[in-house]
């Protein structure tokens, strides 16, 4: 046995010996690679026969190899930084795997408790668990004389219904606090011109927040438009301050929806059904929706800094809805299927878009945001805000409700009052056709319907034409040339100029100057 021992030690010494010359060999390696003294030794025996170029030479393959031996602690101290960090993301990993285990034993310990506590409800009516309560015999006496199923006495008495069966709670809360609510009609007999001065009173009056009559004009035009407004421009200039002030003069305050950079789908805004606890995760938004279709009010949803994510994400289903033609298509599916217990206007999991909420979002225009893409612009009415308003002895005036049939009532009477002149639409199709011809830029049927409805409303409002129009093509046409080749196009911006000069008169056309004349300073 002792020679097979002996054996064993010879025979193994040979492996290991030559691990041991490998290791051995790495260190050599690397102490010789950084043996100072032997590198010097190597200089002290040349150095009698260097002269001023050897010298150089030699002080340059000094910084070659000091630069070599640097990169080789760098590699090696990154490759064991690497290590480390790919073992903590290993660790931390396998630590949250256990606590997700953990996690879901606890998951399924609570659906086992509350399987026993509904098997208890369940004997306590006399039935068998998985029986309905209408298809058991005596369940009538078990609950009591009545005759009327459960369902019947849901739909006769709201506030009767087990919570555990409702899953939109906040809608539920609206039909309970709506059902005997009848539309309000607040007699209003301003007209538009009149509104906007009672809006501007009223927002300087009441919150000190001052715009000038243009800008107000622009905002209620806006509205009648589209209703997606968007109010853009450099920060602290009063964009969501004036979302709130109309919120406040309507007496319906604007739901703020702070946008978020995560926000990437619908869910955010209307909010989701969650599958585990069989709730639906309702927002403001969707009540404010939901509360908006029992009445004739007029209300407000303020997206607040819109474009800190990509506005054609999460609301992309909106644009869509909002541009059918028909009202009676403005619908949105929330859940897949319908439940008994579901809120009054929901139909087989579908809500109606109210035809009386407006949609403002704000946007900054600054390095943190995304760009806003033509097909949102196309759907919106953007509005600009870049100066401050001038303080002002307003008259006090008071909030008031609207009714929001006789709000779109004026809308709609401003329209048939003021089409554009034939004169206006032929210097429009004029224009047309030299941007399409110089810039290659066209703008479709949406747009001209949209000016047109905007235009009307901005002279019910008091304003001219040719301002509505100005204003109109410098924010919905022109904005298009940021996306050309600016440098191109410069030598063409003053011919342009001068056309605008000779359709529309030189005193008109600012809005579109101004802007053209910028865009010649950014190239």
């Amino acid at each position: 046995m002792s020679t097979y021992i002996r054996f064993l030690f010879e025979f193994m010494s040979v492996f290991f010996s030559g691990v041991g010359l490998i290791f051995g060999g790495i260190i050599k390696g690397i102490a010789q690679m950084f043996n100072i003294s032997q590198y010097l030794s190597v200089i002290d025996f040349y150095r009698k026969d260097f002269g001023g170029l050897e010298w150089l030479l030699v002080v340059l393959a000094v910084i070659i190899m000091i630069v070599i031996l640097g990169l080789i602690v760098m590699i090696v101290g990154f490759a064991f930084k690497r290590y480390f960090k790919f073992r903590k993301t290993l660790v931390e990993q396998e630590s949250m795997l256990e606590e997700i285990g953990s996690l879901n034993r606890q998951v399924a310990t609570l659906v086992q408790e509350k399987e026993q506590i509904l098997a208890m409800k369940v004997s306590q009516l006399g039935l068998k668990p998985g029986e309905s309560a209408t298809t058991s015999t005596g369940s009538s006496s078990s609950v009591g004389e009545a005759s009327t199923t459960e369902e019947d006495t849901n739909e006769d008495n709201p506030e009767d219904v087990n919570m555990d069966n409702i899953r939109f709670s906040k809608l539920h809360a609206i039909d309970l606090e709506f059902k005997d609510y009848k539309i309000q009609n607040y007699n209003n007999t301003f007209t538009l011109q009149e509104l906007v001065e009672l809006f501007r009173n009223f927002a300087a009056s009441k919150l000190r927040l001052y715009y000038t009559t243009e800008m107000i004009r622009l905002f209620i035009s806006g509205l009648s438009a589209t209703k997606l407004v968007i109010l853009q421009g450099i920060s602290g200039t009063g964009k969501t301050s004036l979302a709130y002030a109309w919120g406040k003069f309507i007496k319906n305050d604007a739901i703020i929806a702070s946008v978020q950079p995560s926000w990437r789908d619908r869910t955010e805004l209307f909010g989701y059904f969650n599958e585990f606890t069989k709730k639906f995760n309702e927002t403001d938004v969707l009540k404010g929706m939901y509360l908006a279709g029992y009445t004739d009010d007029v209300y407000v949803t303020v997206l607040d800094e819109m474009n800190i994510a990509r506005v054609e994400y999460y609301f992309a289903e909106m644009l869509s809805i909002l541009e059918m033609p028909s009202r009676d298509e403005w619908i949105i599916e929330l859940v897949p299927s319908a439940w008994d217990t579901d809120p009054k206007m929901l139909n087989n999991g579908k809500l109606k878009i109210p035809g009386n909420m407006w949609y403002i979002g704000t946007i900054n225009n600054d390095d943190s945001t995304f760009a806003v893409t033509d097909k949102v612009y196309d759907r919106a009415m953007p509005i600009d805000i870049n100066d401050k308003g001038q303080v002002f002895e307003p008259v006090d005036t008071e909030a008031m409700n609207i009714n929001n049939s006789y709000l779109e009532g004026l809308f709609a009477e401003a329209k048939k009052n003021h089409p554009l002149s034939s004169e206006m639409e032929q210097k429009i199709e004029e224009m047309d056709d030299y941007v399409i011809k110089h810039f290659r830029i066209a703008f479709g049927n949406r747009i001209v319907k949209q000016m047109k409805d905007f235009v009307a409303t901005y002279i019910e409002c008091g304003g001219a034409e040719v301002d509505g129009v100005d204003y109109y093509i410098a924010r919905k046409i022109l904005r298009k040339f940021e996306q050309l080749n600016l440098a191109y196009i410069r030598d063409e911006i003053d011919p342009y100029i001068e056309f605008l000069d000779k359709t529309f008169g030189k005193d008109h056309f600012n809005e579109c100057k101004d802007y053209l004349n910028r865009l010649k300073k950014m190239v």
